[in-house]
């Protein structure tokens, strides 16, 4: 089997080796990835014109511009069926760049099959222009590659990936969703993304969604791993972190924005999940993204 390894992909030699690369593709420039392989980094195809076939493990996707497609390290796939008039944009990367870490610790709750989630991705138009403009500020960047340049194109892909994150997660139909309990699972993000901050009882949940919690709760540890209260608490923590990193809040305003009755109960809330003071997550949060 074809293993393809990122180090071994250099464009220019007289740049030094860096964790990304960005190319237009054609016919030509996709035959060396139309047979069955595999490779040790991401991919993330966009479809600008024309169609191809792709396959991915075993499942087949007709993809059509202005489709978007991301295949996983160790995934086995192969492009079929080309059509004469296609074009695409290629961006190859390795997976610090896809928050790998974050999506298993903080934004866990999105994580839930998003191998599959991403292996094809149809955007309305506007998201649709919103990663054209991304990617060409990724192109502008790699084109004439400074240490700067470089930190700037690694942001620009992770919005990128954050945004189709964000968005499969949201909008995965349940006609896609493989039986029953996984489209109960759906359902329960769903309504926890509507009302955690105000809701945040698994009974609320279970009675909404008409099971019992311990029906619920088998779903979600089943499925995802967690049991129902840990994905709530999950949801809630990573607001807390994104309030803390991003935003001018007090801790007073954070713990009224997010339910809690007083700062004593969020700082309770964060020491119980995390053992640190929402100060020292603060702190560690500053550091930890600061690139």
């Amino acid at each position: 089997m074809i293993v393809y390894h990122l180090k071994d992909i250099q464009y220019k030699a007289e740049r030094a080796i860096t964790p990304f690369h960005i190319f237009d593709l054609d016919r030509e420039a996709l035959a060396a990835y139309r047979e069955p392989h595999t490779k040790d980094h991401f991919c993330l195809l966009f479809v600008k014109k024309g169609r191809l076939n792709l396959q991915v493990e075993d499942r087949r996707y007709t993809v059509n511009a202005p489709h978007i497609c991301v295949i996983f390290p160790g995934q086995l796939s192969s492009k079929e069926l080309l059509s004469d008039d296609f074009e695409g944009k290629l961006i190859l990367f390795d997976e610090v760049l896809f928050c790998s870490d974050i999506l298993k610790n903080e934004l866990s709750i999105y994580n839930y099959n998003i191998s599959v989630k991403l292996n094809h991705i149809e955007l309305p138009e506007a998201e649709t222009s919103e990663i054209e403009m991304l990617l060409e500020q990724v192109e502008k960047s790699y084109q004439d590659l400074t240490s700067i340049k470089k930190e700037q194109a690694r942001f620009y892909i992770k919005i990128i990936l954050l945004k189709l994150v964000e968005f499969v997660h949201t909008k995965w139909g349940n006609s896609q969703l493989s039986n029953e309990n996984a489209k109960i699972y759906g359902k329960f993000l769903e309504l926890l993304e509507r009302h955690y901050k105000t809701e945040r009882t698994v009974g609320w949940y279970a009675e909404k969604l008409q099971l019992s919690p311990k029906k619920l709760n088998e779903i979600t540890r089943k499925i995802a791993g967690l049991t129902s209260i840990e994905t709530i608490h999950a949801r809630i923590m990573n607001e807390i972190k994104q309030l803390l990193l991003l935003s001018n809040y007090s801790h007073k305003e954070i713990a009224f924005e997010l339910g809690f009755n007083s700062p004593a109960a969020l700082n309770k809330f964060v020491r119980a999940k995390l053992d640190e003071t929402p100060t020292n997550l603060q702190h560690q949060l500053a550091q930890m993204y600061k690139t």
